[in-house]
């Protein structure tokens, strides 16, 4: 029987969260851990980019941490962000998020519709004229850089934060007694094992969103219950109560 669930997210910031509906229709209690957390650089560590964010006409958001870090930055080194500076984002999620630092004005806010950088190509390339900054984290691949310069379109990539282990108390590791894990990256499957070495999976159920954190389930010598996004259920929450229900 799965009773108590580990979901390596921080708590949600609304009361109206699927989680919380799927805990009190189907019993179980959901607790909120996440394994990592993101670190925005200081200015000092920014400036060894040589990076001016005023060179730049547009920036393009894949992720709210992104947002999140170069509006604090530009605080911290006294920069004011034009009215006029344009926002590409990879999803309307993030594009209302901005509203938390700049008035949201649909002439300089775009976004995709898939969560993918793809999907916000035919947008950008409608503003070719544009120098973009791409703030991204430590660790990330080439894909976005690839992909803009397949497209001819003039762009610069630079570090704004970074993920760190968010350890387990011992008291945590003592009492890790959960019937399932949801885990949403590798750096959070890592994480399992670097607090808690001797892990064993026994009748625990593991659950991965994103192909990548899969892989990752696999590779620690784990077994994969649940894997999410599919056809049927786009989101983690829809694939975990289908799963509970059955």
């Amino acid at each position: 029987m799965i009773k108590k669930i580990l979901v390596s997210q921080p708590k949600p910031s609304s009361d109206k969260s699927p989680y919380y509906d799927i805990e009190k229709d189907l019993g179980v209690k959901m607790v909120f851990r996440p394994f990592f957390k993101v670190e925005g650089l200081s200015a000092k560590e920014f400036r060894q980019q040589k990076i001016n964010l005023l060179d730049y006409t547009a920036v393009v958001f894949t992720s709210r941490h992104a947002v999140d870090n170069y509006f604090n930055l530009a605080k911290e080194m006294r920069i004011t962000i034009p009215e006029d500076m344009k926002y590409f984002c990879v999803i309307e999620t993030i594009a209302l998020y901005i509203q938390k630092y700049v008035q949201y004005r649909k002439r300089k806010v775009f976004f995709g519709t898939t969560g993918k950088i793809d999907s916000l190509i035919p947008t950008m390339l409608k503003h070719k004229g544009e120098k973009f900054l791409v703030p991204q984290s430590s660790v990330h691949t080439d894909a976005v850089s690839s992909l803009l310069d397949a497209n001819k379109l003039k762009h610069r990539e630079c570090v704004m934060y970074r993920t760190v282990s968010n350890d387990l108390t011992e008291e945590e590791v003592k009492e890790f007694d959960y019937d399932m894990l949801v885990f949403f990256s590798p750096t959070g499957v890592k994480a399992l094992k670097e607090n808690i070495p001797d892990f064993t999976q026994g009748d625990v159920k593991i659950a991965a969103f994103g192909p990548a954190t899969a892989k990752e389930v696999e590779a620690q010598g784990l077994k994969l219950d649940l894997q999410a996004p599919s056809k049927e259920y786009p989101s983690m929450t829809g694939a975990l109560r289908a799963y509970l229900e059955k």
